[in-house]
């Protein structure tokens, strides 16, 4: 039977991290464990340890532009507290509607504003973290600064909890935009739609997303074709300009473009709600080649079109992963519940022996989160 703990705090946390580690358990880590189906399946653990009580702030100088909370919290309930004052966290990740701020980081997971803002690396400026020894470690602090050296806090984002347990998040704050607005074009091709995507790209205008959606990914929400969407924010005088420079697109504003990034922010888990046997794959690849990895995809693809990746939607997870360009990296980000037979990750690089070697020294044992990053860590 599985020992369920829902810790209080940093504290209670570590000992019961630090409790499983000396009886040798195995422990499954989480919040609300909205992703069980991405990552790779955890394997059966002895003890589980959700984050879900922990949940207060701890420090916010909204002047100073700076936030710590721990990790429990609801990304919604902190992006509604900013909001108050005019702030954000733009991440804009799946699931933010129920996901914790740990969860987030933990799978590094962003939404189309990362074109101008960057991921979760470029908004934490300090993360607390438990290991299996029971040791709490802070990297990083209040204070937006370099680092030199190994920066821990990095680590822990995108590792799945499989080096230690996140307690405490640091954010670094944007101030929100007054105004914002969206602009929507359809095209009868991949090609046509991204030379759009690189004539603005090329231009003055720098829009904070760049969104790509296939024909079958446009039906889901209403749309059709290879639809294009340029989501920008600033002042009055900016949103006009982009108003202007795009004038042959439709324009959304308000609780209309509001309901457009939603359903953008909720694709994927709508997806695999539908799809019991689904999965999605991440293809991240040069511009230049986003066309050609995208052509031989004919079921729903989301595109975050100025970054180079694609998110392909299977309905029936696939057997087999091959490269659609020799650049590109692929990978299945979410599948099945059981997916011991479908193929997660390639082979790794040269960098796998790094990753071996920290995993060995944060958790030797290899207790936390077995199976986790497609069961290789």
């Amino acid at each position: 039977m599985q020992d369920l703990k829902h810790p209080d705090n940093a504290t209670e946390l570590a000992a019961a991290l630090g409790a499983a580690g000396a009886a040798g358990h195995s422990v499954e880590a989480g919040g609300r464990f909205t992703k069980t189906r991405w990552g790779g399946p955890v394997a059966d653990a002895k003890v589980r340890i959700s984050t879900a009580n922990m949940k207060r702030v701890l420090e916010y100088e909204p002047r100073d532009l700076t936030i710590s909370v721990e990790a429990g919290m609801p990304y919604a309930e902190l992006t509604a507290l900013l909001a108050a004052n005019q702030q954000m966290i733009p991440l804009d990740p799946p699931y933010g509607a129920t996901a914790t701020i740990g969860g987030v980081l933990a799978a590094n997971h962003s939404g189309p504003r990362r074109r101008l803002y960057g991921t979760a690396r470029d908004l934490v400026i300090g993360i607390q973290f438990a290991t299996m020894a029971g040791k709490l470690v802070q990297a990083g602090g209040m204070v937006v600064k370099n680092v030199a050296g190994l920066d821990m806090g990095k680590l822990m984002i995108g590792s799945w909890g499989t080096l230690g347990i996140i307690t405490t998040v640091n954010f670094k704050l944007i101030p929100k935009d007054k105004f914002t607005r969206t602009f929507l074009q359809t095209y009868p091709s991949a090609q046509e739609a991204i030379a759009e995507r690189t004539r603005i790209l090329q231009s003055v205008l720098q829009p904070a997303a760049v969104d790509l959606l296939s024909p079958a990914a446009s039906a889901r929400i209403g749309k059709s074709g290879w639809l294009l969407a340029i989501g920008t924010g600033g002042s009055q005088a900016l949103v006009d300009r982009y108003s202007r420079e795009l004038a042959s697109f439709e324009t959304l504003e308000a609780a209309a473009e509001q309901a457009f990034w939603q359903s953008i922010e909720n694709f994927s888990e709508a997806f695999l709600t539908d799809n019991a046997n689904g999965a999605i794959v991440r293809v991240a690849t040069p511009l230049a080649e986003l066309a050609t990895a995208l052509a031989s995809h004919t079921g729903p693809a989301l595109v975050r079109a100025a970054n180079g990746v694609a998110y392909l939607y299977h309905p029936t997870a696939p057997t087999t992963l091959t490269k659609p360009t020799p650049n590109a990296h692929i990978v299945m980000d979410a599948g099945p519940a059981t997916r011991a037979a479908s193929p997660l990750w390639p082979e790794p690089g040269n960098d796998f022996p790094v990753m071996e070697k920290i995993k060995q020294m944060l958790d030797p044992q290899h207790l936390l989160n077995k199976g986790r990053l497609y069961g290789r860590i």
